[in-house]
């Protein structure tokens, strides 16, 4: 007899949402995608031409989705806005949730989510962070774990974007959380990752700087931004954040220890290829995060299936992405404000928000 396969379905065909749709398709031998849901004719649409044909049923109600009998679990890759709430829904019908993130803008609905999981630990509830998925990333975590560069105590990480002039960024920043909740949150993960789950910020800053998208100023968002987070224990995070890379994606993370440093993706290329010519010595990079990060997607689906199935320890704690958010809404709001954050050593702000 076959082995059983966790039956999944995917909520949302947008650009993130048709690729988790698609690994889980193809790229998942423990895995069957039964169902997608979208309310967007035009995704409707591809899903018919990419899902239908093999068997995947398309919904336009997300609740008559994920009431199909028979599934197990749901992939949510929609918009931020209701990626609580379609978790929450998804929980309260007993099935495992591997969401997007974040898991919000909003700390408080983040917490929501967190508390609807720890009601039901029989389930798998993971937020994506998929660089943690990246062979790269955690090759390096491995040299941290083993002792190999000492003391993590500096860590420089950076999320930056190829620019785009359509006006997509302007758009999405009306509802992102701004730069360093929507891009950051993915290096503040990694400093999770790398100086330990239990830190605790002592001073928070950041500046930022419009150069080549003016209509982000309507948000009160930026296309360059640098924030610093110091630490109780002793470590400092430098986050930089960008929508105008002109050569293409560029993400890049260096750990700096007491007895060595690490790097991953210092010199980014999309391949091992380089073009040596009268103008000199030149390479390609990805045009955007998927084509440095497809195969950690890939990883991260084969990864969540499998711990559905056996009922193992899922790679990262759901509490994590609820940090990750705080402390890149509280960047933001040093962003927006100008000042500085201070906390003392049990994690509490020593002043009001201002946001």
């Amino acid at each position: 007899m076959a082995p059983r396969k966790l039956q999944i379905a995917a909520a949302g065909l947008g650009r993130m949402g048709h690729r988790h749709a698609l690994n889980f398709l193809n790229r998942t031998p423990r895995a069957e995608l039964v169902a997608a849901f979208t309310p967007d004719p035009k995704e409707i649409a591809w899903g018919r031409e990419h899902l239908e044909p093999f068997g995947v049923t398309l919904y336009t109600n997300y609740d008559e989705m994920i009431s199909r009998p028979g599934l197990d679990a749901v992939v949510i890759g929609t918009a931020t806005s209701v990626h609580a709430e379609e978790a929450i829904q998804a929980m309260q019908k007993n099935l495992h949730v591997l969401c997007e993130k974040p898991l919000s803008t909003s700390i408080e609905v983040c917490r929501q989510v967190v508390d609807e999981a720890k009601k039901r630990p029989h389930l798998k509830v993971m937020c994506g962070f998929s660089r943690r998925f990246d062979d790269s990333y955690r090759d390096a975590y491995s040299k941290v774990e083993k002792g190999l560069i000492g003391r993590p105590t500096i860590l420089r990480s950076q999320t930056c974007d190829k620019h785009d002039p359509s006006g997509f960024f302007v758009e999405y920043a009306a509802w992102s959380g701004g730069v360093f909740v929507d891009m950051s949150v993915h290096d503040i993960d990694l400093t999770l990752m790398f100086f330990g789950e239990t830190i605790k910020p002592k001073s928070i800053s950041a500046h930022g700087c419009i150069a080549v998208q003016p209509g982000l100023a309507q948000h009160k968002d930026v296309d360059n931004a640098v924030g610093i987070v110091e630490f109780w224990g002793g470590q400092i995070a430098y986050y930089y954040c960008s929508r105008m890379m002109a050569h293409g994606q560029e993400d890049v993370t260096e750990v700096i220890g007491t007895e060595g440093k690490l790097s991953v993706n210092l010199n980014p290329q999309s391949s091992l290829v380089n073009y040596y010519s009268g103008a000199g010595i030149t390479r390609e990079v990805p045009a955007h995060y998927y084509g440095r990060f497809e195969m950690a997607f890939v990883q991260e689906a084969n990864e969540f299936a499998a711990a559905c199935l056996d009922n193992t320890e899922l790679p990262m704690r759901l509490d994590n992405a609820v940090r990750a958010v705080e402390i890149g809404s509280w960047l933001q709001e040093a962003l927006v404000t100008g000042k500085q954050i201070h906390f003392d050593e049990s994690g509490k702000r020593s002043e009001k928000a201002s946001l």
